[in-house]
């Protein structure tokens, strides 16, 4: 096992950097910088010095016995100026050392799921939680890299472990003193963990929404203060206004939060007929848009028609250009703000309504994975009502139990590994 070295900390310029060291060779090289280490999870403060015995900096160094660290591996971190130029003589420095390389990207992190620090789950919420920008994702990161969805897949997979020892009890020693009919206790067992299984199967959508953003489509006829909205919204002005209808042609992004939710909101082009191809496209891309979109903000006039556009139950139906409208009439207006605040409002109301019904797992990996158990389990109990079929069953269950086990990496993810680890930076 080779020992890695990178920088860990974010580039550019900062009061303190942090390069990290893991390996067999990480305290030997440490201590080859900075003469005398401090004791294990102690730190001390040390003068680097390369070969030559040069001055590099004055750095913090502490170090990490192994299966006390983060990759669980001997490690030494050294803590250093946050200058460019201190970075590079340092990380050159471990470049001259024997036995030492630049690691590559993610490779800290797969250390810690190959020596058993972290399950796969648990990285990918490591990943989250790097990339997290709203309160609600990093909620959600920290609670997956926590643990919680491990945590229930062993559960599931107990479970699951002692409905096939049930079964295989009946098989292996059939003419012993073992219950006749163990099927209503398998059953019960697979039926629990089913339930369980769909209702984060079920989850799975809302907490991608967490992770990616939810999309908030504004969509209504021409001219109705659409894109005065958005610019009200984004409190800046992101997209052209104007009083020639179908000025929009395209749909227009803007990234925003709201009560620690990521939110997109999406302006549309003015619904309506035209012989204008180029509007047309516009039209087709904002029916498009706003059916896949989490919630629908739908600006009325007095002759609204939403021709291609779904409604569905939570969106949200209101009057534009509310500057116009006197009276308690239910109306916004981008351009005085009449009924933002109640607007916004309405729409983080009914995106946390959304965000209480997701799940601990995240991704779409996660729900194949469960996607698969599911249907082992049907398989098991169809076959647990024929006693000739016990062996298919007790098969069934197991590869229900090999598909939980995915989820968190004990087997089959290797075609996935690379993919996920690319995606963090060098130094994690």
């Amino acid at each position: 096992m080779s020992t890695i070295y990178a920088l860990s900390s974010g580039r550019g310029k900062a009061g303190v950097a942090v390069i990290r060291i893991s390996g067999p060779r990480a305290h030997w090289a440490a201590e080859r910088l900075a003469g005398g280490l401090p004791p294990v999870r102690c730190v001390g403060l040390r003068a680097l010095r390369d070969n030559s015995g040069s001055l590099l900096d004055q750095a913090l160094v502490v170090r990490f016995a192994a299966g006390q660290s983060f990759t669980g591996e001997d490690v030494a971190e050294l803590h250093v100026h946050g200058g460019s130029a201190t970075i590079r003589a340092v990380l050159g420095a471990l470049d001259a050392l024997d036995g030492l390389r630049l690691a590559e990207a993610g490779e800290f992190s797969r250390r810690a799921l190959e020596n058993g620090v972290l399950d796969l789950a648990q990285i990918e919420g490591l990943a989250d939680v790097i990339e997290a920008e709203t309160e609600a994702q990093r909620r959600q990161a920290v609670r997956v890299l926590d643990g919680a969805l491990g945590a229930l897949a062993e559960g599931w997979r107990t479970k699951l472990i002692e409905a096939s020892a049930l079964i295989e009890a009946t098989i292996d020693f059939s003419e012993e003193e073992v219950p006749d009919d163990v099927g209503p206790a398998v059953s019960a067992l697979v039926g629990e963990v089913r339930a369980s299984l769909l209702d984060e199967v079920e989850g799975v959508g809302i907490a991608e929404r967490i992770r990616d953003g939810f999309e908030v489509a504004i969509v209504g006829p021409t001219n109705v203060g659409k894109s005065t909205l958005l610019n009200a919204l984004a409190g800046r002005a992101a997209a052209i206004t104007s009083d020639v209808a179908g000025t929009t042609r395209d749909v227009i992004e803007v990234h925003m939060e709201l009560r620690g939710l990521p939110v997109t909101v999406l302006d549309t082009a003015g619904l309506r007929e035209t012989r204008d191809p180029v509007e047309r496209i516009g039209v087709d891309r904002a029916i498009a848009r706003a059916n896949g979109a989490d919630l629908r903000v739908f600006l009325l006039d007095e002759d609204t028609a939403f021709s291609g556009v779904e409604k569905k139950e939570h969106d949200i139906m209101i009057f534009g250009k509310g500057d116009l409208r006197p009276g308690d009439v239910d109306s916004v207006s981008g351009k005085t703000g009449k009924g933002l605040d109640v607007l916004t409002d309405r729409i983080a109301d009914v995106l946390e309504n959304m965000v209480s019904g997701s799940g601990t797992a995240t991704r779409e990996r996660h729900r194949s994975a469960m996607m698969r158990a599911i249907s082992a389990l049907d398989r098991a109990q169809d076959e647990l009502s024929h006693r000739d079929r016990a062996e298919f069953c007790a098969e069934s269950l197991r590869s229900a139990v090999r598909e939980l086990d995915s989820l968190v990496g004990r087997v089959d993810v290797e075609n996935v590994l690379d993919e996920i680890f690319n995606r963090f930076c060098i130094g994690k």
